[in-house]
């Protein structure tokens, strides 16, 4: 085929692919002056006149035209008002408008009044945390009002949590503002580019063969994208499929850009990107948070993710799937679970090794993996592979279990010879986890709870001090803080109150891989980096692996956290100095620059008042005095051990994590430094202290020295 003749298959748009043009709108209020003009202002949410935006404490209010908007969020959600525009005569079929806000009818709504009566109405669309402050258009059809006197009024009666309402360009008109738009494209290439553009009118994507629909999502598509995203049509080559989108604006030619594409937009630059991490995983394009059935299965450590593929915002909850053979260089590989159907997200789960076919899904010679998620539609669901993680077939009995609750997490009690299910519950307002047995990993019973847990819990023991004989029970949630205690395969019994050993604000939704290569004597976890920069085709990322034992000390066993020793892989260029002096205004590293960096530091306070370490403009200091360990405003109490301070340090472009006294303390740090800033320093202030200890080490990226910039199929 011509390049010309599949351009023109690409881009064939059928009746309904652009709105057309209309002409003669009568505009009844665009909010543009600097007052309300003819309009009656009531009370005192609207203030005096069209808001210019955003206003303080509000969040960031998007999706209307030109400068100004009536915005009822004058001095927050608790005033109350109204505007009503002068009488008009309705001249045409429609009366068209954005609005955004509160979704209380009758409290948040514009109104319609004719002869005094509400004929029409329409409500903000949110009314619950997490919401957009974006405005929608909607219409109303008017045609039998036609010659009737009526008037807007726009209504504020609530003052409560999106007690407020938005609403601009207040039109009346034969053709709506916004309206469907559809596309049919004959699919030649493996993937649909989508131009995004974060902070764009939220529309509804769906991707449809007749009438049935194999792919539907939000996506903010923008004719002036910020960059593209893809959709994966390989499983439908060669066939015709129609593009189907709720809302186009008038003369929007949006859907000319949706092209077939050969491979994932940004691969070229992808991995290069200025705030793009090194040495820690991200997605290639598009939102992550949970990590997710992390497991050792074929010779591969998989990381499945809880991954927005359309946009950097969350939405559209999939799991990804990237793979590692070191846990270091990863590769990622095509989504491995879709949504079942619009709104019945993938969330959080785990994965095992059925290495005895219990639950009888194995079809070859290799034991099949098993994954348990949260559908969000209908509740706990099985699901198996037989080629090596890449795809799942649905377990035909899901919902497994049904609760109010998520995330459950998977394991083998061999005591018992049955898998246990742990997973987040919720009863009357109380959080707990819940603990469900199996034979299976398809019949499910209920065993026990306990409460004081909130989302993503992880279960798994550990010996004290390396000691098999005389091994303890971990269980956390998603913060990461842990109880210490016994689990006879149906009940947890904590030997005392949670600990703490994460002190930072980059860690969240941890969990560690099933079925390691070594028999599961090592525990290795990966968490949540929540961490991003906003002007990047990606958000998040993952933190660093590493590995967690358990170990007396004299308040009794602790968690430890390490980097995984496969980091040394990354080594490049290293300085080490030891038994230094260190005086306050001498700084060692004053000739040392980098980017990536692995640092150990092992040091005696002496009469120091302070010691610390700025890394690109992260400063970590250590508070003789107090016993304390700071950065950016995280504290953590640390004693000296036997007289010295350890910490050991991860730089990467977004993010700095810390290790001090060989891991009792793991502070996992956001860091956003200037590219150009490679300096360090270590100081330390009135007084001398005495350095051990200097390692610094550069890294090199896991992006070229084994790892790929773009997804396998």
């Amino acid at each position: 085929m011509s390049r010309s003749g599949a351009l023109f298959i690409a881009l064939l748009l059928v009746l309904g692919a652009s709105v057309a043009e209309a002409a003669d709108d009568i505009v009844i209020a665009d909010f543009e002056g600097p007052n309300y003009g003819d309009w009656k202002v009531e009370g005192a949410a609207f203030g005096t006149g069209p808001a210019h935006g955003t206003l303080p404490g509000q969040m960031d209010v998007s999706g209307f035209l030109g400068k100004g908007l009536a915005n009822s969020f004058v001095g927050g959600d608790g005033p109350v008002g109204t505007l009503t525009s002068p009488s008009f005569r309705i001249e045409r079929k429609l009366i068209c408008f954005l609005i955004g806000g509160g979704g209380y009818p009758e409290q948040t709504c514009i109104n319609l009044r004719v002869d005094g009566k509400v004929l029409r109405s329409a409500t903000g669309p949110n009314r619950a945390p997490g919401g957009s402050e974006r405005l929608a258009g909607q219409t109303w059809d008017v045609s039998e009002l036609k010659g009737k006197m009526a008037a807007i009024e726009i209504v504020d009666r609530n003052s409560g949590g999106w007690g407020h309402i938005n609403v601009d360009h207040i039109i009346q008109a034969d053709a709506p503002l916004v309206a469907e738009g559809t596309m049919d494209i004959s699919v030649s290439l493996p993937y649909l580019s989508l131009p995004v553009k974060t902070g764009a009118p939220m529309r509804r994507m769906r991707l449809m063969q007749g009438e049935k629909i194999f792919r539907e999502f939000d996506v903010e598509l923008s004719e002036t994208p910020d960059f593209y995203m893809a959709a994966d049509v390989s499983d439908v080559l060669g066939q015709t499929i129609r593009v189907w989108v709720d809302t186009l604006e008038r003369g929007s030619k949006v859907l000319s850009k949706i092209q077939p594409i050969a491979t994932l937009p940004g691969t070229k630059e992808a991995y290069g990107e200025a705030y793009r991490p090194q040495f820690h995983f991200s997605p290639l394009r598009g939102w992550n948070n949970d990590p997710n059935g992390l497991v050792f299965y074929q010779g591969e450590y998989h990381l499945y993710f809880q991954h927005n593929p359309y946009g950097r915002n969350w939405g559209n909850m999939h799991w990804a799937h990237a793979v590692s053979p070191d846990l270091i260089h990863w590769r990622q590989l095509p989504i491995a679970i879709y949504p079942h159907a619009y709104g019945d997200w993938v969330f959080s789960g785990s994965a095992v090794v059925d290495a005895n076919n219990t639950a009888g899904f194995q079809t070859g010679t290799t034991p099949p993996l098993v994954a348990a998620y949260t559908s969000t539609g209908r509740g706990e669901a099985i699901v198996y592979s037989n080629d090596g993680g890449r795809s799942f077939t649905e377990y035909e009995g899901n919902p497994a279990v049904k609760h109010q609750g998520r995330d459950p997490r998977l394991l083998w009690y061999a005591p018992g010879q049955h898998w246990v299910m742990a997973v987040y519950d919720e009863i009357e307002k109380g959080r707990y986890v819940a603990f469900y047995t199996s034979p299976d990993l398809k019949q499910w019973t209920f065993q026990s709870r306990i409460e004081g847990y909130f989302e993503c819990p992880e279960l798994f023991e550990l010996p004290v001090d390396g000691k098999e004989k005389h091994s303890k029970w971990i269980l956390y949630a998603a913060d990461g803080a842990y109880a210490i205690g016994a689990f006879d395969g149906k009940t947890f019994t904590p030997d005392g109150p949670k600990q703490r050993y994460n002190y930072g604000d980059c860690f969240y939704a941890s969990q560690t891989f099933s079925a390691m290569p070594d028999g599961d004597k090592r525990r290795v976890q990966i968490a949540w980096g929540q961490t991003g920069q906003a002007d990047m085709p990606f958000n998040q990322m993952m933190n660093f692996p590493v590995e967690l034992t358990l170990r007396k000390t004299g308040d009794g066993p602790h968690l430890f956290a390490n980097p995984v020793q496969e980091i040394e892989k990354l080594h490049r260029e290293g300085h080490t100095w030891k038994r230094l002096h260190l005086k306050p205004g001498i700084n060692p590293l004053s000739e040392v620059h980098g980017e990536l960096i692995h640092i150990r530091l092992r040091f005696s306070p002496g009469d120091a008042e302070e010691v610390g370490l700025n890394i690109r403009g992260t400063k970590v200091s250590y508070d003789v005095r107090a016993n304390a360990l700071t950065c950016n405003g995280k504290t953590a109490s640390l004693r000296p051990e036997h007289g010295d301070i350890t910490v050991e340090l991860l730089a990467d472009r977004l993010s700095l994590e810390i290790f001090a006294n060989d891991g009792l303390v793991y502070m996992p740090m956001q860091a956003h430094p200037d590219p150009a800033d490679q300096n360090m320093e270590l100081y330390s202030k009135n007084g001398d202290a005495k350095i051990k200890l200097l390692e610094v080490f550069d890294l090199d990226s896991i992006w070229t020295t084994g790892g790929s910039a773009s997804v396998e199929r």
